[in-house]
């Protein structure tokens, strides 16, 4: 269920594209060099020596690229370094959740507590939010890089009640939440819709 996030303030990913490809180029350049001179030094000593074409395939600059590519998309963002360069935040994992919902006409507000639980690669996210009334998935995101505050996080998502809340609806919404730079916590806002009309605060704090 996860789905793509635009990162706003980094590196885009058509650029980060381009320099993988240039470095698979290399690799795969590099990598042939060494074998083909590894075969003609065998047949210089009148060891046996052969290359089969799959090999040569194996390094070629498209495999080395779908290498790189997963490699950054599972794990290398990850590193410090790199996330600092990409302008790339690693929010996966749990956050605890206080939440506010701001009294309004209709609605005398009040308080309530979630998991919310981050999926999130590269390219790819999703923010689930679970109380014990009902969750939500993000449906679209986007990642700004802010500095002055910190990373932005901006997501819609779709809401369900569990069975039994029947005076809860299925609803869209809306959240910003700023995460402080050292990513333990953060503080955010949202609003909802198409179904319940409510608006609040919320504070989190990574499990």
């Amino acid at each position: 269920m996860e789905h793509e996030y635009t990162v706003l303030g980094g590196v885009s990913r058509v650029k980060v594209g381009r320099y993988l490809s240039l470095i698979a180029a290399g690799i795969s350049a590099s990598t042939v060099f060494v074998l083909l001179w590894a075969v003609d030094l065998a047949k210089r000593l009148g060891l046996p020596a052969n290359l089969p074409p799959s090999i040569l395939s194996l390094v070629g600059a498209g495999a080395v690229f779908t290498l790189l590519s997963w490699f950054l998309n599972r794990y290398a963002w990850k590193w410090t370094p790199l996330g600092q360069l990409l302008k790339v935040p690693d929010l996966s994992g749990e956050w605890m959740c206080q939440g506010e919902t701001i009294a309004s006409a209709g609605n005398p507000g009040g308080q309530w507590q979630a998991k919310i639980t981050i999926v999130q690669s590269w390219d790819k996210i999703r923010v689930r939010l679970k109380t014990h009334q009902s969750g939500s998935n993000s449906e679209s995101a986007a990642l700004v890089c802010d500095e002055a505050d910190g990373y932005r996080l901006f997501y819609s998502y779709r809401n369900y009640p569990k069975i039994g809340e029947a005076d809860l609806a299925s609803h869209r919404g809306f959240a910003e939440i700023i995460f402080d730079k050292n990513l333990r916590s953060a503080d955010g806002e949202y609003f909802n819709g198409h179904g319940r009309y409510t608006f609040g605060t919320m504070k989190l704090q990574r499990a």
